[in-house]
């Protein structure tokens, strides 16, 4: 594993695997939500989106946590690994809200510059809805890329702390 993309429902866990891979691999990480969010909430174009991402997949390593689904045959393609965290969306809304609480008015340390944490009801029906929504999708995809791309899917809380090597049964 040198280049890993983490996908996955908002609140699905990205960010913190892609931190603790980083420790493990001691390979850099990139939140693509803070890559691309600029201050109080304004995104970057997708131009913007797709020439970042093109410029970290030539690096020699990397995490990359994120979704983004117009520009994931950057990321994906460049990928020798993809995690799709693949965790209910009652699980995922719990730890939303409890991002919202934790966070409440302050950045958090993998989103843009300035973008305070803030109840979005938008992003909320967003993780609803992904499992019938986005999901389709991206296990279409990641059958596509399975015979050139060490695939793991991770679908409950046990497999990823597993993964992690924390939990051995």
């Amino acid at each position: 594993m040198r280049k890993v993309a983490i996908i996955g429902s908002g609140g699905a866990g990205k960010s913190t695997l892609a931190r603790q891979l980083s420790k493990k691999l001691a390979i850099e990480v990139y939140h693509l939500d803070a890559l691309f969010w600029q201050p109080n909430w304004v995104l970057s174009s997708r131009e913007i989106q797709r020439e970042i991402q093109s410029c970290l997949v030539k690096k020699e390593s990397w995490i990359i946590d994120g979704n983004y689904g117009s520009t994931f045959d950057i990321r994906l393609t460049a990928a020798d690994t993809i995690i799709f965290l693949d965790i209910h969306r009652v699980i995922c809304l719990y730890r939303a809200f409890k991002r919202v609480i934790h966070y409440r008015n302050r950045t958090r340390p993998d989103m843009g510059e300035s973008c305070k944490e803030r109840f979005d009801l938008e992003f909320f029906k967003w993780i609803w809805d992904f499992p019938k929504k986005r999901r389709p999708a991206l296990i279409k995809i990641l059958k596509g890329l399975s015979d050139e791309k060490n695939i793991i899917i991770l679908s409950s809380l046990k497999e990823v702390r597993k993964f992690k090597g924390q939990d051995k049964g």
